[in-house]
């Protein structure tokens, strides 16, 4: 029920990513069931009905990743604060999300399962007049239900487990290292999560710290040891050894240390340490400019080259009409996920080439806008790239005579074409939302909204200056072994 309310209740543009969703949900299981109707009408080739069930695992990856991309920007289901205490916290805000996902992918399931009867005759009593869609629809078979209702299940089930995986709540990592168990800080037999170096045990005044906390029942002098070692604002301890003369006063008085004490420490704030943090108020930690990736992408694209280009030489351009083979499927699944893994270090370098050489204001700014959003944006424009290459590979091979595409395979490449920029389209509104606060104090303090449209524009530009000679070559290699 909390689902439904949050789904009613949701702006327009919410509504409107959700309805993309169920479109796409749609879409892949009209193909599904596609694939199904072709193996019921040819159950002598079970070779080529698979390999058409196999191609539906492009379309359906798109769909899931676009469900994905909607879950994280729905507002409606992000964690603030003070839902906890009426049982929203992270754990039931993913369930919701994943439910969400779930209505909205079960709903497109259901408007392909009317369009598939409806065109096959099943609704109105009239069988269709084209021979192929009459193969791939079986018309005059019975449908197995079993199989009907797995392969409307697929989608809503794979979307909402992808989405909950990917907001599962996850526990901060604490921010200092648990004391190891033994007999003192050099005499330790266990194994702690972080070793301590040598010299740590006097390092930032935490010896003297606790010799203040010590003598603080002793008396002024104790009294002002302690007043050396002071709290600070998030729980950790702020010493004050290392400035033994204090500045004067400014109004010409003199004063001393007993004239005028500072509060002593709390009598557990000595035992903590400089870096403890408190758990009930975690400080956030920056998002990680993660480009070891980089590599591994690079190499993942690179063995796809290599199986497409083996595949292509083995088997040759195939006909007009006529699906690839499962090699030529392995290596653009090989292509897409390289292109995917080194999307975002390439975005990162994209952002460090572009604060090279004396930057100005201006460059300076949209390089660190794309350093910052490398993770966020970096892998739906690397699938992005691979699905251009992937174009632009197709309307170089089926350039012969006859049909290039069938309605099947048409609606195949707009599924995959549409969610990909949807994604990425997508990523982008959650980057802006990510970086509210970040331009709302440059406008406060006096940015002209002109300059940020005008680093957006540069940081668009910068990315289609790298990622379009990539597609481009890409496309190439993977082209050359077909043109034959």
């Amino acid at each position: 029920m909390l689902a439904l309310r949050l789904t009613r209740t949701a702006h327009l543009a919410v509504h409107l990513r959700r309805l993309l969703v169920a479109l796409a949900s749609a879409g892949t299981g009209f193909l599904l069931l596609c694939a199904l109707g072709h193996a019921l009408s040819h159950p002598d080739a079970p070779g080529a009905s698979a390999l058409r069930l196999a191609w539906c695992a492009a379309p359906l990856a798109a769909a899931v990743y676009l469900a994905v991309a909607v879950a994280r920007t729905d507002p409606g289901t992000r964690p603030r604060s003070g839902l906890s205490a009426i049982g929203l916290g992270p754990g039931r805000l993913m369930a919701v999300s994943a439910t969400t996902t779930a209505l909205s992918a079960a709903l497109g399931s259901l408007a392909a399962l009317l369009a598939f009867l409806y065109l096959r005759g099943s609704l109105t009593g009239r069988p269709p007049s084209d021979r192929v869609a009459a193969d791939a629809l079986a018309v005059g078979q019975s449908l197995p239900a079993p199989a009907v209702l797995t392969l409307l299940v697929l989608v809503p089930a794979l979307a909402s487990a992808s989405v909950a995986h990917t907001l599962r709540p996850r526990d901060p990592r604490p921010a200092a290292a648990a004391a190891p168990r033994g007999y003192g800080r050099f005499g330790a037999y266990g194994w702690g999560k972080a070793r301590e170096t040598f010299g740590a045990y006097g390092r930032f005044g935490a010896r003297l710290a606790v010799t203040a906390g010590s003598r603080a029942a002793a008396g002024p002098a104790g009294s002002r040891a302690a007043g050396a070692a002071r709290v600070g604002a998030g729980g950790a301890l702020l010493t004050q050894a290392s400035d033994p003369h204090p500045p004067a006063p400014t109004d010409g008085t003199t004063q001393t240390l007993d004239a005028a004490p500072p509060a002593p420490a709390p009598a557990d704030a000595t035992s903590q340490t400089p870096d403890a943090t408190p758990a009930a108020h975690p400080e956030p930690t920056p998002r990680p400019h993660n480009t070891t990736a980089l590599p591994w992408g690079i190499a993942v694209l690179t063995a796809g080259l290599t199986v497409e280009t083996y595949t292509g030489n083995a088997a040759g351009a195939p006909a007009p009409g006529t699906a690839p083979s499962a090699g030529a499927l392995i290596g653009w699944a090989l292509t897409a996920l390289g292109l995917a893994l080194a999307g975002p270090g390439l975005t990162h370098l994209c952002g460090r080439l572009l604060q090279a050489a004396r930057p100005g204001a201006l460059r300076l700014l949209a390089g660190r806008v794309l350093m910052e959003e490398s993770q966020r944006v970096g892998r739906p424009l690397g699938v992005v790239a691979a699905v251009a290459a992937a174009a632009y590979v197709a309307t170089t091979v089926y350039d012969g005579d006859g049909p290039a595409f069938g309605p099947l395979t048409s609606l195949g490449a707009l599924l995959v074409a549409g969610c990909t920029v949807a994604t990425l389209l997508t990523a982008a509104v959650e980057a802006r939302d990510a970086r509210a606060d970040t331009t709302d104090a440059l406008l406060r303090l006096g940015a002209p909204p002109a300059t940020l449209r005008a680093a957006a524009a540069v940081r668009a530009a910068a990315l289609l200056v790298l990622f379009g000679p990539l597609v481009l070559i890409v496309a190439v290699l993977a082209a050359l072994p077909l043109d034959h």
